[in-house]
């Protein structure tokens, strides 16, 4: 049984217990209150505590969904250790069906944050200083903004060979590997010990039961993994190891129109097929996208109108 006192947002979780918290750090200009519910399971036995933690966007409500059914799938309840899971981190962004705090700021780019500084700053403060110091691994939920469909993925700094395994544990169809962006949420997470892995899948504003139940998989090999897993659970092994992204390249649009985008995330092209067509809408022109080379589109817009210079897919260069 497990005696190491554990206490978040100044509420003491005792070894079997399970606790809704509400992290409250300010309230809408209606003076409504906006609490973040942060719910923490606890085993009786003594483990890791993990993090599962989405909604970081507000509009990348696939993710919510994703902590949501590992929720109610109980799979949040480990066998030993501490499950915590926040389904909506910015919760002022979720409101308004926004990426951003109504600061305007990103909140994925002002870690650790500032307890006097903007929104934004003080939310990123008060999650670094009262969450995070009590968690040894984290899986945060993303998805791709602005139509953007990302491919189910997991993105880790290269050269950690403790993340890989990891990553290799959660077995997404894909790895990227990615540097941690200063002002990140991953980046001052990492800073502090925790060993985080960043899932992608899927677009904003959109609900994906594919991308959902890789998530929710993943999460369960991951627990498996770290001997957390409810022996009620089923771990179940993923159809192939996942493919390493070494280098990638953003192809862009040469053109303005209506996109006609014939390839999906995931899919595997080879040099100079098709991939794509930009029209403009009076039949003037017809411009085919072709592949630069051949690899994994891991990234694929799904806008129905494109300006020239804009991001349409995301494309492999190097795997291994």
């Amino acid at each position: 049984m497990s005696t190491r006192e554990l206490t978040i947002l100044g509420e003491t979780i005792l070894p079997g217990e399970s606790k809704t918290l509400n992290m409250e750090i300010a309230r809408l200009h209606t003076m409504t209150k906006l609490k973040i519910p942060v719910i923490v399971e606890r085993a009786k036995l003594d483990g890791p505590v993990v993090l599962f933690s989405a909604g970081l966007h507000g509009d990348e409500i696939n993710g919510t969904e994703i902590v949501r059914q590992i929720i109610t799938r109980k799979v949040n309840k480990p066998s030993r250790g501490t499950i915590i899971c926040i389904p909506v981190v910015n919760i002022f962004g979720f409101i308004n069906k926004s990426r951003e705090f109504p600061d305007g700021r990103d909140l994925n780019r002002v870690f650790p944050g500032s307890r006097m500084g903007s929104l934004a700053s003080r939310f990123a403060y008060h999650l670094i200083k009262e969450i995070v110091p009590h968690v040894d691994y984290a899986v945060d939920f993303h998805a791709g903004g602005a139509c953007r469909f990302n491919a189910p993925q997991i993105r880790i700094v290269p050269n950690n060979p403790e993340l890989k395994e990891l990553s290799d544990v959660f077995n997404a169809p894909f790895t990227l590997y990615s540097k941690n962006i200063t002002g990140s949420f991953r980046n001052a997470s990492s800073k502090l010990g925790v060993k985080m892995l960043l899932f992608e899948g899927g677009k904003s504003m959109d609900l994906n039961p594919e991308i959902t139940e890789e998530g929710v998989q993943g999460a369960k090999r991951f627990l498996n993994h770290l001997n957390m897993l409810n022996a009620k659970k089923t771990a179940h092994p993923a159809p192939a190891p996942p493919i390493y992204i070494l280098t990638s390249v953003w192809l862009r649009a040469r053109n303005s129109g209506l996109f006609q985008n014939h390839i999906k995330a995931g899919q595997f092209v080879t040099k100079g097929e098709v991939i794509a067509h930009i029209t403009d809408p009076f039949g003037k022109f017809e411009k085919k996208v072709r592949a630069p080379h051949s690899g994994y589109i891991i990234n694929s817009n799904d806008a129905p109108i494109v300006y020239q210079g804009d991001a349409i897919f995301h494309i492999s260069m190097r795997v291994g």
